[in-house]
């Protein structure tokens, strides 16, 4: 066996497990299957144009030495990013741990109370310091979650506001420019006005639904907003609040001021900077708006023993629900970095943050004193960590990158100064005789910082914070990690089984992928770093946009949209501002097949589409009689199709290029969601079955972990005519000559994770890719044929082939008593995962092996599949007092004095012989869904009651 080769460590088969499985399958070759699953008409004619693959040690070497090209400044440039300190316990036991970074979204919440547990905890931090009601568990950054608090201030305006068709949000000139541009963009098409102006002249007439204030402003200054918020309340004006998180450790709490909404970052809070990304945003509410709040939200419900437990709550995955109608397209959040920002405040408690902002503060205090001797003006009135100082701005930044620091620089005599967690008082010192040099005096060097206090009395935070328990019992090394790991064994992840989410991809996330995300010449990059501090990142991107670029068949891609569903939002909105430079503005109707994910239909409405659905024939397949008969019907304000391809149902449709051709001939634009591109590299891509734009989800095909739900990459690639339209920044120049606003805060959205993909495709190139491919769509077939005689595929190719998943019909068995449920459930008592529960089609299970799988795992899967099967045979609809009702089975049930179940502790913990060898244990029974809706908790409970549990 070849040991430097990539390909081999990555794909789960072996080259002896081959004809074995062709063989299981009805197959002489590899080359049969691909031809029997891919229509031959859109197959590559030429493999990828991707340099030769890397070994692991190769890509180790290379990675490095970009590293070097990157110049790790101080950088104290803020705009909503600020250098923090990563506690080396929680990067070694979360971020470098594949038993959190391999978890997958906590659908099935009784495999997953660990990460939930994390997450609450992460809600009850939010909560606490913006003295809100209700938080969720995270979004994807600051200005994305303002432009949330946007769209949910207009959905809950009072019913005179909507009578009156009231549509103007008031935008304080304080907020981040980065999130003005975001808010521009999202507000276009949903009919909604937006004024930028001063909050201090603020006419709060009735013309006004809700206002977004900064606090503290994007320069620093703190402002007293209570007048502001009470005049708003009494005009019935809701008000958002942008809130630095550590800032409100000294400041009043939002919530106090009596406003509706407050988010932010929590970026600070450990998390590396990254050049952007991934940080977690946070959203705190009212909890009258509970049924509004965007994203997913962590609730306490009750076990069938009626004991504590935890799941999502009340609109999870409430696109697939409400469809057209949802309020947000959010799928990802960022959860893997909101668990480490919540251990983060668990680690230093409330004392520690105290003791961490003090220190910023007294840090800047201290620095402003130094540069009022030397003669400067500082403007800032009040503040917490940033001052704005009047100097030559030009040569204070020749003197700063001199001594290796970064400051922003709003303009030509203004100089903003951002200081952080990881400032000393050597860096005061050495910022105080920059600022002396060009003032050409001499400053005595501080042997201690200052006390002095910058933060007005009426602004100072009075309320307690962060009182649970469990923010004040861990704050030794110890203690935490023993913390972590206790929550990381509730949880099952890739790193203990296979997990089989049809349309999820759960590929191996490789090690030397991971590693250079700990590495500080990677981590310590300010997104608005002067663009030449970032040649290694430069080089990265470039390389990483055009890969993708070469894979999906088209000539351009975008980075920044760091999510699926916000990828969907950016390629549907290039193709708007596609047909506005046409003069065809009027263009606004979407056609989606009916088997689409929730979120194409709720980005097309954020993106001012009508959404037309399309049929679906009775083989799964879209109606293309349909089809053309709604494009010609709407061709004259036809604006675009979104089709998923392979379609949702796991087929190759032979008919795509028809289907793409139809849209063309009536002046419309392709978007493919490449939710299924794991089935095309290097075989096929959207540029060749006449697509016009995609999405990829980075998190799936291309191996960035999907870390309990987040953190999520959805890049745009597109063709030719839509290269113009790519997104832009407004600090930092990106996108295309008539660049659309900003998708998401940074510039190149997510990029620390970017490099997960980039090594990737560097280390299986063009050969590993395809292969990858192929192997995904041998371990699918492998499965279908091992279930046919046990379970019915209710979808496949015209020639009886899956493609990379497939969906196993388990209606019939409701005539045993038996749900879909109980099987997702059952499969825990396995050690398994569930597969996707129920979509696209109710009362089915989706399946998706992928390529890293290997055989001896494929058929653990398998055999308890047909072991369930039986199961399901011997049960019965008027007793439904068996294994799989009851299932999962608890290490608390099996070990009890008392069994009265009508089948042996056994049969429920160990149906096979090699469960006993790695038995995972589920630490709840089947959570009550309907009683945590009903009784919604959403911070810590009192630790009285896990006492009573």
């Amino acid at each position: 066996m070849r040991t430097d080769s990539f390909a081999l460590r990555h794909i789960g088969p072996k080259e002896e497990n081959l004809k074995e499985m062709l063989q299981t399958i009805g197959v002489d070759s590899l080359e049969q299957l691909i031809y029997e699953t891919i229509p031959d008409d859109i197959r590559l004619k030429q493999p990828l144009n991707l340099p030769k693959a890397l070994s692991e040690n190769q890509y180790a070497e290379h990675i490095g030495k970009l590293a070097a090209k990157n110049k790790v400044f101080k950088s104290y440039i803020g705009l909503g990013y600020h250098q923090g300190i990563l506690p080396a316990v929680i990067q070694r036991n979360i971020l470098e741990n594949p038993g959190w970074y391999t978890a997958y979204t906590p659908y099935q919440a009784e495999i997953a109370q660990g990460r939930l547990e994390a997450l609450l905890n992460f809600q009850t931090m939010v909560s606490d310091l913006t003295g809100m009601e209700i938080a969720n568990a995270s979004l994807l950054d600051e200005s994305t979650a303002a432009a949330e608090a946007m769209a949910l201030l207009f959905a809950v305006r009072d019913r005179k506001q909507k009578k009156d068709d009231v549509n103007k949000f008031f935008v304080s000139e304080e907020v981040l420019p980065q999130t003005i541009s975001l808010i521009k963009t999202r507000a276009e098409f949903l009919g909604i006005e937006i004024i930028l102006g001063n909050h201090a002249e603020f006419d709060f007439s009735a013309d006004f639904f809700g206002a977004l204030i900064q606090y503290p402003g994007k320069y620093g200054q703190i402002f007293d907003y209570a007048d502001f918020v009470n005049k708003c309340n009494e005009n019935a004006i809701k008000v958002a609040v942008a809130a630095d998180i550590l800032s409100l450790v000294k400041l009043q709490a939002p919530g106090e001021l009596g406003v509706d909404v407050v988010v932010g970052t929590t970026q600070r809070f450990g998390i590396p900077l990254g050049y952007g990304g991934p940080h977690a945003a946070y959203f705190a509410t009212k909890e009258a708006y509970k049924r509004n709040l965007p994203g997913r939200i962590i609730g306490v419900t009750k076990d069938a023993d009626g004991n504590n437990a935890l799941r999502m709550a009340l609109q999870t995955r409430e696109q697939h629900i409400k469809r057209d109608r949802a309020t947000s397209n959010i799928c990802t959040a960022q959860v893997l970095l909101a668990v480490m920002a919540g251990m983060y405040a668990i680690y230093h408690g409330p004392k520690g943050l105290q003791y961490i902002a003090d220190t910023v503060h007294y840090s800047t205090t201290s620095l402003a004193s130094e540069l009022e001797k030397l003669g400067y003006e500082q403007v800032n009135s009040a503040y917490f960590d940033t001052l704005q100082v009047k100097a030559d701005a030009e040569k204070i930044k020749a003197a700063a990158e001199a001594k290796e620091y970064n400051f922003y620089y709003p303009d030509a005599e203004t100089v903003v100064i951002a200081l952080n967690e990881t400032t000393t008082t050597e860096d005061v010192n050495t910022v105080a005789s920059i600022f002396a040099e060009v003032a050409g005096k001499d400053t005595k060097a501080l042997s201690a910082l200052k006390e002095i206090n910058a933060i007005p009395e009426a602004v100072s935070r009075k309320r307690e914070f962060l009182t649970h328990e469990v923010f004040n019992a861990y704050h030794s090394e110890t203690e935490l990690m023993r913390y972590i790991k206790k929550l990381e064994r509730k949880d099952l992840s890739l790193n203990h089984s296979m997990i089989s989410l049809g349309s999820c991809t759960m590929k191996l996330n490789a090690a030397s992928e991971m590693l250079p995300l700990s590495n500080p010449q990677w981590g310590n990059i300010h997104p608005f770093a002067p663009i030449e501090q970032a040649e290694g990142y430069q080089i990265v991107l470039k390389e990483l946009e055009n890969q993708l670029t070469e894979i999906t068949g088209f000539s351009a891609t975008s980075l920044q949209p760091n999510s699926g569903a916000q990828g969907e939002y950016a390629g549907l909105m290039v193709i708007r501002a596609y047909h506005e430079s046409r003069g065809e503005g009027h263009r606004n109707v979407c056609l989606i097949p009916s088997s689409a994910h929730g979120t194409n239909p709720a980005s097309a409405v954020m993106a001012g589409m009508k959404v037309i659905v399309t049929k679906a024939t009775e083989n799964g397949n879209i109606d293309v009689d349909d089809l053309r008969e709604k494009a010609i019907e709407h061709k004259d304000h036809l604006a675009a199709l979104m089709v998923t391809y392979p379609s949702t149902h796991g087929v190759f449709e032979s008919a795509i290029r028809e289907i793409t051709q139809i849209i063309h001939d009536n002046g419309g634009q392709v978007y493919m969601d490449g939710a299924n591109m794991n089935a095309q590299v290097g075989l096929t891509n959207p540029g060749n079955i006449g697509a016009d734009v995609c999405h990829l989800n980075l998190h799936k095909t291309f191996a960035i972990p999907h870390g309990g739900g987040g953190p999520g990459v959805g890049p745009i690639c597109v063709a030719k005519q839509l290269v113009p339209f790519l997104p832009g920044n407004p600090v930092i120049k990106t996108g295309g000559e008539q660049a659309i606003g900003a998708i998401s805060s940074a510039p190149w959205g997510s990029s620390l994770v970017c490099l997960i993909s980039y090594g990737y495709i560097k280390m299986l190139g063009s050969g590993g890719l395809q292969k990858a491919t192929e192997y995904a769509i041998l371990n699918a077939n492998y499965i279908k044929e091992r279930l046919s005689d046990h379970y019915k595929t209710l979808y496949s190719g015209e020639r009886g082939r899956a493609a990379h998943e497939m969906i196993l019909d388990c209606r019939p068995f409701k005539e045993n008593g038996i749900e879909v449920t109980d099987i997702a459930k059952r499969l825990i008592d396995y050690g398994f995962h569930a597969p996707t529960v129920s979509f696209p089609v109710a009362g089915t299970v989706m399946i998706e092996p992928t390529e890293s799988e290997s055989k001896a795992e494929l058929d653990r899967f398998c055999d308890a599949l047909i072991s369930i099967r039986k199961e399901i045979e011997e049960s019965n609809a008027d007793e439904p007092n068996n294994v799989l009702k009851n299932a999962p089975h608890t290490l608390k049930m099996l070990t009890a004095s008392n069994w009265d179940l009508p089948y042996s502790r056994e049969k429920a913990a160990f149906p096979l012989d090699y469960i006993a060898d790695n038995k995972f244990w589920p630490t709840v029974r089947r959570v009550d869904e309907a009683f945590g809706d009903r009784n919604l908790m959403c911070t810590c409970p009192p630790i009285e009651e896990y006492m009573e549990a």
